[in-house]
């Protein structure tokens, strides 16, 4: 059985403002149709006798993986919960545990949520190119043919062909500075490191027991105390937290003897930087990449990004990235584009929220946009998924006025249930046991206006919550 095991726990925080803590780059739409995890999940359905996917996602990613999973068709998928982040090793391991139990011989194609490829029949080529060797038991990553001296990412250097279409693994080799980036593409023996992997499940855990046993028996104790949760499989927080922190590289690929290694050219891009989403987009004659409502002038080689009902244009000015949001702008320039994680560093140590919410919040029964805020109120922007419910719960600090402008909302405000229509409005007491439900079959939406001593997401006390928040 061939299962692919999505690795979803990244933050990108290089592509901020748009992507953040709570909603990462591969929850976004950044490049092509659907999200990053979408075109992931997309590409292993044209593999023949693909099984349903493994997800392998942070717990405060857990309904967006759910909802993009749904969305994108994909029923009886596993979505394992890693309760803390603790890198590509041990997150792989728990994947290759959770398919050994559907399949000893089950066959793990581990692919990152959050890449970009743009051929996919090349792609499908590989992983079949690649199968003969995985049953001889090497374990088989796949190079990307480089086509640039690039210093953003490690390399693989091949060494002497194995049967079939691969080489056997001669050195793992960290980022490069440019003049041996440009050493290695003279080379033409090194290949880019691509964090995609193929191997049979039981075989990476037979390396890891080898080279990581302390680890490999941390993650089997942290999974045999999981939990299941709707459907979730929570890993156990207090055994998983004693897990080393490594990357499956320095784990286990540069320590084993059977590490492959299967060049190919299909399109491949990590999107690790505003300055790689440049270099894959379609651009314009002036050589800019522009998404959104975007005017430039006397423009070159710039990414332009603006969000809803916001213009931006730009005069006179060359290789910037200019990316806005509702709450925050980016300007750089675009050989600087690494550096914007020292912003987010910037944000965190500040205590500022910009760098892990967005003004549009996404819960799983819908979204809020925070429209406006000041002293004593805030003014938001609710949308309920049809069916959905929020949790029964109260606050200590704040009452709530919720005004309905599209839909229908049941009201639960202590022991009375209603309904209220377009235009209808309703008042929420402090301390008053509430809910919002959409009974109908299009999205409700209304507008909520708070008021009190406290408007913090934290004053919530939950009784009763269909998402296991209670």
């Amino acid at each position: 059985m061939l299962i692919p095991l999505i690795l979803s726990g990244g933050s990108g925080t290089r592509l901020w403002p748009v992507s953040r803590r709570n909603l990462p780059k591969q929850f976004l739409e950044l490049a092509g149709k659907g999200t990053l995890f979408q075109q992931a999940i997309a590409r292993t359905r044209q593999l023949p006798d693909i099984a349903a996917p493994i997800v392998v996602a942070s717990e405060d990613h857990r309904f967006l993986a759910a909802d993009q999973l749904l969305e994108a068709g994909i029923e009886h998928a596993s979505i394992v919960l890693e309760p803390l982040a603790r890198n590509t090793a041990p997150a792989i391991a728990l994947g290759a545990l959770q398919a050994l139990q559907h399949d000893p011989d089950a066959i793990l194609l581990v692919l990152p949520a959050d890449h970009l490829i743009g051929d996919t029949n090349a792609f499908v080529d590989a992983v079949q190119q690649a199968l003969p060797l995985v049953a001889q038991g090497w374990l088989v990553t796949f190079g990307i043919r480089p086509d640039r001296p690039e210093t953003g990412f490690g390399y693989i250097r091949r060494a002497e062909a194995l049967d079939g279409h691969g080489f056997r693994v001669g050195q793992f080799v960290e980022k490069p500075d440019l003049a041996t980036a440009g050493s290695y593409l003279a080379d033409g023996s090194y290949d880019w490191n691509s964090g995609m992997f193929l191997f049979q499940a039981s075989r990476y855990l037979e390396e890891l027991a080898e080279h990581a046993p302390a680890m490999l028996a941390a993650v089997r104790e942290a999974h045999a105390r999981a939990s299941t949760d709707l459907d979730f499989v929570r890993i156990d927080r207090d055994a998983f937290a004693r897990v080393p922190d490594k990357s499956i590289d320095y784990a286990v690929m540069e320590k084993t003897t059977r590490a492959a290694v299967i060049p190919v050219s299909c399109g491949w891009s990590d999107i690790g930087s505003w300055s790689a989403l440049w270099l894959t987009g379609d651009k314009d004659a002036d050589g800019n990449l522009r998404e959104g409502d975007t005017l430039a002038v006397d423009t070159h080689h710039s990414l332009l990004r603006s969000h809803d009902r916001h213009l931006l244009a730009t005069v006179g000015v060359d290789d910037l990235i200019v990316v806005t949001t509702p709450d925050a702008t980016l300007v750089a320039h675009r050989d600087a584009a690494q550096d914007v994680k020292q912003i987010v560093e910037q944000l965190k140590a500040a205590g500022r929220s910009e760098h892990s919410l967005h003004r549009v919040v996404h819960r799983p029964w819908g979204n809020y946009d925070s429209l406006e805020a000041g002293e004593r109120f805030q003014v938001k922007r609710i949308q309920v998924k049809p069916g959905a419910s929020l949790s029964l719960q109260k606050h200590h600090h704040r009452a709530e006025h919720w005004i309905v402008v599209s839909g229908t909302a049941e009201v639960t405000c202590d022991d009375k249930v209603f309904l209220l229509g377009e235009n209808q409005s309703t008042y929420i007491p402090l301390g008053s046991k509430h809910r919002l439900r959409n009974p109908g079959k299009v999205v409700l939406e209304l507008i909520e206006v708070q008021s009190g001593s406290y408007l913090g997401e934290d004053d919530i006390v939950r009784y009763d919550d269909v998402y296991g928040r209670a």
